[in-house]
């Protein structure tokens, strides 16, 4: 029995990589991942994505999260693919993101997508062979949290030129990313480094600094696992208030000076 389990384990974590769609030209795949829900993996891709693009960088994004997907909401993005002869065709955001999501392909956002891993598995690979991405700088991967088929999928099929990983000052957050960086680890993906998203808070009325969540522990778990800590993310009502309206590339909060220096 354990032996089994081991083999399995083993021939789950082989690398199959594809070649992405023939008329996709991508210099850099980066994939965001967490160990956990709730830590705001996808604002923290579509930040990213907007500060990349605001460099006069050529910027797709492709969202895993094939459950629960969220990149085309804090876009704005409703438009759906154009099919062609050769392929899907990604929407474009207003500054010129592409985007291609599952949400972006069913009628109404909020219609649940009730699948079993096989068939998620096959969408997110569909979403590299299957889309015209063009010529992109960077294609940032939204993975859903955890370490099951989708990121297993994305792990397995995709030339990863490296992994950003997302946590919170949460204790707990940052032991379960520590399982997601062990998967990464056996399967060999670089990782870029670790982000502390919603770390800190200020005061409204007296510009108090707040750790509403505990202190920061970004900064130990990064050195704990010897990887770069990229940052710390503070919690921004006006960040969230622009991703619920679906103008995430308006935000001007300070971390975006710092975004732009850590893929580039």
């Amino acid at each position: 029995m354990g032996k089994q389990s081991e083999h399995g384990a083993e021939e789950g974590l082989k690398d199959f990589r594809v070649p992405p769609h023939e008329l996709s030209e991508i210099k850099q795949v980066v994939a965001i991942m967490s160990g956990k829900g709730g830590v705001g993996k996808s604002s923290v891709t579509a930040l990213l994505a907007t500060a990349l693009r605001r460099k006069g960088l050529q910027v797709g994004v492709l969202d895993a999260d094939i459950t629960g997907p969220s990149i085309p909401r804090l876009f704005g993005m409703k438009t759906r693919p154009e099919m062609t002869e050769f392929g899907m065709m990604p929407p474009q955001t207003g500054t010129g993101i592409r985007i291609m999501s599952l949400n972006l392909l069913l009628e109404a956002e909020d219609d649940p997508v009730i699948w079993r891993g096989p068939l998620i598995g096959g969408a997110v690979k569909q979403f590299w062979t299957d889309v015209v991405w063009g010529e992109l700088d960077y294609l940032l991967i939204d993975l859903p949290p955890g370490t099951g088929d989708s990121p297993l999928t994305v792990l397995q099929i995709f030339p990863l030129n490296g992994l950003v990983m997302v946590t919170s000052p949460q204790e707990l957050a940052n032991m379960v990313v520590k399982k997601a960086i062990g998967m990464a680890s056996k399967m060999h993906i670089p990782m870029l480094g670790l982000v502390e998203n919603m770390s800190y808070a200020f005061c409204p009325h007296c510009g108090e600094k707040w750790e509403l969540f505990g202190p920061s522990r970004g900064a130990k778990t990064a050195e704990e696992i010897g990887i770069p800590f990229l940052g710390a993310i503070p919690l921004d009502p006006k960040l969230t208030q622009l991703c619920d309206q679906g103008s995430v590339e308006q935000y001007e909060g300070e971390i975006m000076d710092n975004l732009k220096n850590w893929l580039t």
